[in-house]
């Protein structure tokens, strides 16, 4: 169990000195995530654009892109993008929407496999109107939304307003670093993706949680103990189960980013990066910023005045 331990049974990190530095930082990286989601924006998928698209094998050998390219921009579609899907055979085409009657998707697909013939096996081919797929990014965010609120009446009701306001920007923290994350890499947001930002919030609440039970029962325990103090020794207290939990996951994900295909690679990061970023916020803000919203000791009643014995 030594050698799967990642840090030490018992840790004394003076966390809360780190705040001067990890306040700037969070704050600077948020508002640059975003500054690049207004000036630059998402990279939207075919989910909340609309369009057609189609998954496609070449059958003699490696696929020529830049013959597929040229081909299908003599259809005259719009914008088309060509894309290596995995290995080199597999080929990813998308098409935006096209504008006049309901069955113009069909006659795309139809238009491609004339143009490409028997060279290629068409493996997946996916339509999304345009109506649909406005509902679905309208839908896709408010689901962010309302999970955001729901979270803070969950908090408020089981700690103080200081742990719930702390648990909010904490979280929405995350989700900002995310979003400029795929808008600074201009990844695929599609509906995978609302699905990642809202398993991120999850998690990164779940963290935040666990940091705060625990300082609500120090916070009885301890009552003469300075603030400060008392949520060093807290986060001390659950980092050895915060890392090792966040070890695990890692271990999941980097497994499905390398061995899971192309299509859930976007989702994956997009997972890896709330991970690592969830974990960052439960120890080096969400009990800081306690500080910062003026949490005082004397909010939670003690039956225990018996502090720590030092060494």
């Amino acid at each position: 169990m030594k050698l799967l331990r990642l840090v030490p049974e018992v840790t004394k990190i003076q966390f809360m000195r780190w705040r001067k530095i990890s306040f700037p930082l969070s704050g600077a990286v948020a508002i640059a995530s975003l500054a690049l989601f207004f000036m630059v924006g998402l990279n939207f998928g075919i989910d909340f654009k609309g369009g057609t698209l189609l998954e496609l094998r070449s059958m003699q050998g490696p696929a020529n892109l830049a013959q597929v390219r040229t081909t299908l921009s003599g259809l005259k579609l719009g914008d088309v993008q060509v894309q290596e899907f995995g290995e080199p055979e597999e080929v990813l085409i998308r098409i935006e929407s096209q504008e006049g009657h309901e069955q113009s998707s069909q006659v795309v697909v139809s238009k491609v496999r004339e143009a490409l013939g028997q060279n290629y096996e068409f493996r997946r081919t996916e339509v999304v109107g345009p109506r649909v797929s406005g509902e679905l990014a309208t839908k896709g965010f408010l689901a962010v939304a309302i999970s955001l609120v729901m979270i803070l009446f969950y908090i408020w009701f089981r700690f103080e307003w200081q742990f719930a306001a702390g648990a909010i920007i904490t979280t929405f923290n995350d989700i900002v670093f995310t979003i400029g994350f795929f808008s600074l890499f201009q990844l695929d947001f599609s509906l995978s993706s609302i699905a990642a930002v809202l398993t991120i919030i999850g998690y990164s609440l779940n963290d935040t949680v666990v940091v705060y039970d625990r300082i609500r029962e120090n916070l009885r325990r301890y009552k003469k103990m300075q603030l400060e103090e008392l949520l060093d020794l807290s986060i001390n207290e659950t980092l050895s189960r915060t890392t090792m939990t966040s070890a695990t996951t890692l271990l999941a994900l980097l497994a499905l980013y390398f061995f899971g295909g192309e299509v859930i690679q976007s989702f994956v990061l997009a997972m890896i990066v709330g991970v690592v970023v969830g974990t960052y916020s439960s120890i080096f803000l969400a009990a800081p910023l306690l500080i910062l919203l003026g949490l005082r000791t004397s909010v939670f009643n003690s039956n225990r005045d018996d502090e720590p014995k030092k060494a």
